[in-house]
C-alpha cells in the first residue's frame, strides 16, 4: 500500500522515526501490556497460533479481501505476516509498543501504532478489517462493530476469531482481559444487529473443548486456583508432547482445513471463525 493512501485514510497517523506510524494519542485497550511479549515467544512453535493461521489463510482464498487488509489488534504480526507472505497487502494496526517492535522485527512491512478510532480512519475506506482474538477483549462488542461497519467499504469484508462457549471460562479468561466467550449463533446474531451478513462461519480447534473444561473451567468453576499461567506453563501448554500426539494433531488439524476449504461448519471447538461483509 502506498504511504500517501494510509495517510489518506488515516490522517491523524504520522510517521515515526522508528519506522511504524503512530496517532497523537492511544487509548486504552482490554489487553494485559504482557501480553504481546508472553506471546512473541511461543508463537513460532505453538501449534494453536500455526493452525490458527492455517484457518484464517484458507477464509482469505475462500473469501478474498476486496483490497488492502487490516489486521487490527494485531500483536506481534505473526497473522500479518502470514497474509503478507500469501501476497496479500496488509497492515497491521496495533497498540502496543512491544507488538509494533515486534511485528516489525518479523518483517511486517506497514505498521500502525494506534487504535481504529485514534488513527481517525475515516468512514467506508477499509477494504477488509481482521479481528483475530479481539472482539473478546472489547466490553461494548455491539458499539465497536458497528464503528467497524460504518468503516468499511460497500461490500467490505471482516475476518473474525474469537474463543468459544461461556461453559469453558476459566482464570485463563480473566487473566487475558476477556469480557466473553461466543458461540456461532451469538456470531450471527451480534454481526446481523451491527450491519454484516455472514459468508462463513465454523468452530476450529475441535479436540480443545474437553481438555480446557477438565483442566481449566472446572477447577475455575471449583474455587481451585490454577497451576498454569506462569512463561513455562504457557509454553508447555502450546507444544505437543510426543510424536504421536503429534501425528494425531497433524492428522485432525488437516481433517479441520479440508473441512473449512469445503466450507462446511465444523460442529464444535474452542474458537470460532467468521467471516462477513457489509451490507
Amino acid at each position: 500500500m502506498a504511504v500517501p493512501d494510509l495517510q489518506r485514510i488515516a490522517p491523524n497517523l504520522q510517521l515515526a522515526p522508528e519506522g511504524w506510524w503512530v496517532s497523537p494519542t492511544i487509548g486504552a485497550v482490554d489487553y494485559p501490556e504482557h501480553g504481546n511479549e508472553e506471546c512473541f515467544q511461543i508463537e513460532e512453535s505453538s501449534f494453536w497460533f500455526a493452525h490458527r493461521n492455517r484457518c484464517i489463510l484458507e477464509a482469505l482464498r475462500m473469501f478474498p479481501p476486496p483490497g488492502t487488509f487490516f489486521d487490527v489488534g494485531g500483536g506481534n504480526g505473526y497473522v500479518a505476516r502470514a497474509i503478507q507472505d500469501s501476497g496479500q497487502d496488509v497492515v497491521l494496526m496495533e497498540p502496543g509498543l512491544a507488538g509494533v517492535r515486534n511485528a516489525l522485527r518479523r518483517g511486517v512491512r506497514q505498521v500502525v501504532r494506534s487504535t481504529l478510532e485514534d488513527a481517525g480512519v475515516l468512514p467506508g475506506t477499509l477494504p477488509a478489517i481482521g479481528l483475530f482474538d479481539v472482539v473478546e477483549h472489547i466490553p461494548d462488542h455491539g458499539v465497536f462493530l458497528e464503528r467497524v461497519a460504518r468503516l468499511l467499504i460497500p461490500g467490505g469484508r471482516i475476518y473474525a476469531t474469537v474463543p468459544a462457549y461461556d461453559w469453558l471460562w476459566s482464570e485463563e479468561d480473566v487473566t487475558a482481559g476477556h469480557s466473553r466467550r461466543y458461540t456461532l449463533s451469538a456470531l450471527h446474531r451480534i454481526l446481523r444487529d451491527t450491519g454484516f451478513q455472514v459468508d462463513f462461519a465454523t468452530y476450529f480447534f475441535g479436540f480443545l473443548p474437553l481438555p480446557i473444561l477438565l483442566v481449566r473451567a472446572l477447577p475455575f468453576r471449583l474455587g481451585l486456583r490454577a497451576k498454569s499461567g506462569s512463561p513455562e506453563a504457557v509454553r508447555s501448554d502450546h507444544q505437543v508432547a510426543s510424536p504421536r500426539a503429534q501425528r494425531m494433531l497433524e492428522m485432525w488439524t488437516n481433517w479441520e482445513i479440508s473441512r473449512i476449504a469445503q466450507r462446511r461448519t465444523l460442529p464444535m471447538g474452542g474458537s470460532c471463525l467468521i467471516v462477513a461483509r457489509t451490507r
